[in-house]
């Protein structure tokens, strides 16, 4: 149960009685919006509440009294693993999408087209990014607004002329981009979810360009992990997606990128949908087979529709001439 304010008060005098407030190196810090902060070891933190040892007991926070969760560094590191263009991280903890989005955020981009916008997200810190297959699909102009972190803490958002497709797959409906740094340092990424275990009812968030409002949150649950259309299955969720989401990410409290925002219902509220990370591990894996060619900007693998039956009646080779169907020439 998320403590009351009135009993985190209670807590907090307990606290400044015992001396657990005073500062400790290497103890963790839990600094509330009332600009008190508590000492102790993080023993667990999810996106609502962040559970403290100070000693004697135990605290529980909610998060929405939290300014800011500071680990030390004795905590566990996070270890990033490199594959194939991509990262995926360990050890990370979970937080508030509000702290979350601070550091994954700059990892978000816009992408523009004379015909549209859409988003998408760096994944690789040489400028691979990820977006949907139909944002660029017959386009090869291509621009991408990015936002650099500044040292005072503020985003300066650039424009890079200097955009690559590389690979499209329209099946998966993805498209590998990659877009040089003009100051040619290493991109922010965003890892990728490490192990698939979504679940139904768990706190997700999309960051994107709604309709050119850039760099908008929203947050939702999962609706359901495994929705089929078209012989793939994709994430629900209630997180709002529209125009302009396209190709962004869709990330869990541990600021993983869990899938690829594609579609959401039109004349529907709370029914949207992503393309899961297996399926975007996977085109990167092979993004050989789907290598983009500029002299057809709608190269990438279509499935064609088969033509329909005409005439639904049996072939003539099965019949014997009686009505009925000859045996002896019946397939097995």
């Amino acid at each position: 149960m998320t403590e009351s304010p009135s009993r985190t008060l209670r807590w907090m005098a307990l606290a400044l009685a015992t001396g657990m407030l005073a500062a400790t190196a290497g103890a963790d810090m839990v600094k509330l919006k009332n600009g008190n902060a508590v000492e102790g070891k993080v023993l667990k933190q999810n996106d609502k509440t962040v559970w403290l040892d100070v000693g004697p007991s135990v605290i529980e926070f909610n998060m929405d009294d939290v300014n800011s969760v500071d680990v030390s560094e004795a905590a566990a590191p996070i270890q990033v693993e490199s594959e194939s263009l991509f990262h995926t991280a360990s050890n990370l903890r979970e937080n508030s999408p509000k702290e979350q989005a601070k550091q994954v955020g700059p990892a978000v981009i816009k992408v523009s087209t004379p015909s549209g916008l859409g988003s998408g997200v760096i994944i690789h810190e040489q400028g691979y990014a990820i977006t949907n297959a139909h944002v660029v699909q017959g386009e090869t102009n291509l621009r991408a607004t990015v936002w650099f972190p500044q040292s005072d803490g503020t985003l300066k958002r650039v424009i890079i002329e200097d955009v690559e497709i590389v690979a499209v797959n329209n099946h998966l409906d993805l498209a590998l981009l990659r877009i040089a740094h003009p100051d040619k340092q290493p991109f922010l990424f965003a890892p990728l979810e490490l192990d698939e275990r979504i679940e139904i009812g768990q706190t997700v968030f999309a960051i994107g360009n709604p309709l050119g409002l850039e760099r908008t949150l929203s947050q939702g649950v999962v609706s359901t992990t495994q929705r089929s259309f078209s012989g793939l299955s994709y994430i629900q969720t209630d997180a709002a997606i529209n125009p302009g989401n396209s190709g962004g990410p869709l990330f869990n409290t541990k600021g993983e990128v869990i899938g690829i925002t594609n579609m959401g219902a039109m004349f529907a509220q709370g029914l949207n949908f992503a393309i899961p990370t297996r399926y975007v591990k996977d085109f990167i894996r092979n993004r050989e087979a789907f290598a983009f060619d500029k002299d057809n900007p709608n190269s990438g693998y279509n499935y064609e529709d088969p033509p329909p039956r005409r005439n639904f009646d049996l072939p003539p080779q099965l019949k014997d001439g009686s009505g009925q169907v000859n045996q002896q020439t019946r397939s097995p």
